[in-house]
């Protein structure tokens, strides 16, 4: 996917979802997905795509698209824009209900907090080393 088509996916969803861009940056830069990709997790689902949408998501994408599971992995999976709008869903959801965008990232991967806070202090990392966000000292 080229850099331009990325940046303008990134911030369509950012707009969509009222996201802060540089956090999604931060997310795809950590995930480090690629289109058409599938990665198996231990607990048996996937990660799709440039930001590597657990497959556990499906179910409601698939009801609320009005499509089966498989055309919802498809697009999920094949699509840059709708990978990324669906992980700017999926942040939106996780900060209206923490109400901390730190959190929010945090939970992106993974609700249970050694994984999550490992997972956050990555992304703010990649944030800090891209010029994204300030170091704070």
């Amino acid at each position: 996917m080229s850099a331009k088509v990325l940046a303008a996916c990134l911030m369509l969803a950012s707009q969509t979802y009222s996201v802060p861009p540089a956090v999604l940056v931060g997310i795809y830069k950590a995930e480090g997905g690629q289109i058409g990709q599938e990665v198996k997790n231990t607990n048996g689902s996937y990660d799709l795509g440039p930001m590597q949408i657990n497959t556990i998501w499906l179910p409601d994408l698939a009801h609320r698209w009005g499509v089966n599971e498989t055309t919802a992995r498809k697009w999920v999976r094949d699509d840059a824009c709708t990978n990324v709008g669906v992980a700017a869903w999926i942040l939106k959801g996780h900060l209206e209900e923490t109400q901390s965008l730190s959190q929010a990232i945090a939970h992106y991967h993974s609700r249970t907090p050694l994984h999550g806070t490992k997972y956050k202090k990555r992304v703010i990392s990649i944030l800090q080393e891209n010029g994204l966000v300030k170091n704070e000292r």
